[in-house]
């Protein structure tokens, strides 16, 4: 639920607008590391799970905290003065260890918890499931890295596949909607234009 709401405070939070040289919003967004890496952390350790799931937590956690602070910092830069230094750091870099280090964590959960029973309410799961799933679509087309989105997704449904009997079977129903949304996104623009060069944000 967190990464649900935190990977979108920059869009929903625009309207507040300015304070100072920045926005509210790059402000609200300093908590995103905290509270998805709080709550990771806590799901992680309610299912007792081995060292090397800690390991992994731990080395996607820094990837995903380093990643998102590049990106906010070389964003906030951008929208006040905007190059090509900023874009890399922001678009490329930071876009890449972010998300690269958030499927790490998703990894991690599904190490720790896929063994444990499936949910007992499955409509609330799938639920979740298909918003989480529906933001790293938008967060892949809008930064930039829908390749990478694409080949982290097919892992992630096969593990799932593979999983089923547990917790693991909702990574089918929320990396499928990945699949499925960056396959039609990419065949409808041949290509992967972002919803801000589209002029939809």
């Amino acid at each position: 639920m967190a990464m649900i709401v935190m990977h979108h405070t920059g869009v929903v939070l625009e309207p507040l607008g300015d304070v100072g040289e920045t926005r509210w919003a790059d402000w609200f967004d300093l908590a995103a590391p905290y509270l998805v890496l709080g709550f990771a952390a806590a799901a992680v350790e309610a299912a007792r799970p081995r060292r090397e799931t800690w390991l992994l937590l731990l080395t996607a956690g820094v990837l995903y905290t380093q990643g998102h602070g590049i990106h906010l910092a070389a964003n906030s830069i951008a929208n006040a003065d905007p190059g090509d230094t900023a874009h890399l750091w922001d678009e490329v870099v930071g876009h890449y260890l972010w998300y690269a280090g958030l499927a790490g964590v998703v990894a991690a959960l599904a190490l720790a918890a896929g063994d444990q029973p499936p949910p007992r309410n499955r409509t609330f799961a799938l639920v979740l499931a298909a918003l989480f799933g529906a933001t790293v679509f938008t967060n892949s087309v809008e930064g930039g890295t829908p390749f990478l989105a694409l080949g982290t997704a097919i892992l992630f449904v096969a593990w799932g596949i593979r999983r089923r009997s547990g917790a693991a079977w909702l990574l089918v129903p929320t990396y499928s909607i990945v699949i499925v949304g960056l396959c039609a996104w990419g065949a409808y623009w041949r290509g992967f234009p972002q919803f801000s060069e589209l002029g939809w944000i």
